[in-house]
């Protein structure tokens, strides 16, 4: 029910995905007369893998996640996140409130053994593919230990999505051995003597667009900075380029010849594709989705939750976990 579009857009990305996806099932959370308007019309094969799940409350996208924790014990949220403990469904895709979703995700679902606090992963583009950057501003202050335990999640999320030895290594504003503060020096250290993790030192910024690591580490005042302001770089290219095409006539003629690799580098860097932030950490799997994400952007979402089931990652994290954490 949350998000900034609210159910409509998240109901029309789940009938996308399930005619995409034969072998999905999907349960709705929320207020059902609301839910069953928005699902009038579909067709019976949808409709019978398309469940609902009443929850009357809703989390406002400004509520505190004390509140969000203690005040709406039936909140759509919450309910969601208590069907993924009981194992009635496999993930959680959420576009609500960031602060009271990884609230409501520690206290219902937990924390897996040797965490301390789960992060937010997500894939960014480079130019030699995808890196895993994280935490996404799940942990404003992190200590030297979270930031480790980051990376040790960071690389099995990686090693998750194909990646035989991920390239490790710490957001910094250098990459000398003397910069950066005393909590990445302290994570630097534990990094370099973790065994079976393929840290590589620092990386800056402009390092981590030229695909230099596999996984990126910081804590989430940085992660969250740098990933908004790389996607409202990406719009803004795209935007600049495609009005420059239609500036005068010549410009035209050649935009129209460049417009089908201008389309396709556009939605190759669009943010919607790569939509949907994984709380790694957690006893269970848990998506979140931007609040202003749209249908396409929704959908992103589930597919990160899809891929994520399939390799079974919970399982996997605790599994390296144990090696290098405990």
């Amino acid at each position: 029910m949350g998000g900034d579009f609210g159910p409509r857009s998240i109901v029309q990305a789940s009938i996308a995905c399930l005619s995409a996806t034969p072998s999905l099932h999907l349960t709705l959370v929320g207020q059902p007369s609301l839910l069953e308007d928005l699902i009038a019309g579909q067709s019976a094969a949808d409709r019978a893998r398309l469940h609902i799940a009443p929850a009357s409350e809703v989390i406002g996208m400004d509520e505190r996640p004390s509140q969000a924790l203690r005040g709406k014990p039936d909140s759509s949220m919450r309910v969601a996140l208590e069907l993924l403990r009981d194992g009635k469904v496999q993930a959680c895709v959420s576009a609500g409130n960031t602060g009271a979703l990884m609230a409501l995700s520690r206290y219902v679902l937990k924390t897996l053994p040797g965490i301390d606090r789960p992060a937010m992963v997500a894939a960014i583009p480079t130019q030699t593919g995808y890196c895993q950057l994280l935490d996404l501003g799940a942990n404003v202050d992190c200590s030297a230990e979270h930031l480790y335990q980051f990376a040790v999640m960071g690389s099995v999320a990686a090693q998750a999505l194909g990646i035989a030895r991920p390239r490790v290594a710490l957001l910094n504003v250098g990459t000398e051995d003397i910069k950066g503060n005393q909590q990445v020096k302290l994570a630097a250290s534990l990094l370099q003597n973790a065994r079976g993790l393929n840290y590589i030192g620092y990386i800056e910024g402009d390092g981590v667009y030229r695909g230099e690591a596999d996984v990126v580490v910081c804590d989430g005042f940085v992660g969250n900075i740098l990933l908004k302001s790389s996607e409202g770089l990406a719009t803004m290219i795209g935007a600049r380029i495609e009005a420059l095409f239609k500036g005068g006539l010549g410009a035209r003629m050649v935009g129209a010849m460049a417009m089908p690799l201008l389309k396709r580098l556009q939605a190759d860097l669009a943010p919607a594709r790569h939509n949907g932030a994984s709380f790694l950490g957690l006893q269970g799997i848990v998506i979140k989705s931007h609040g202003s994400a749209g249908v396409q952007g929704f959908q992103s979402a589930i597919q990160r939750a899809l891929i994520e089931i399939q390799e079974n990652l919970p399982q996997r994290l605790h599994g390296r976990l144990e090696d290098l954490l405990l």
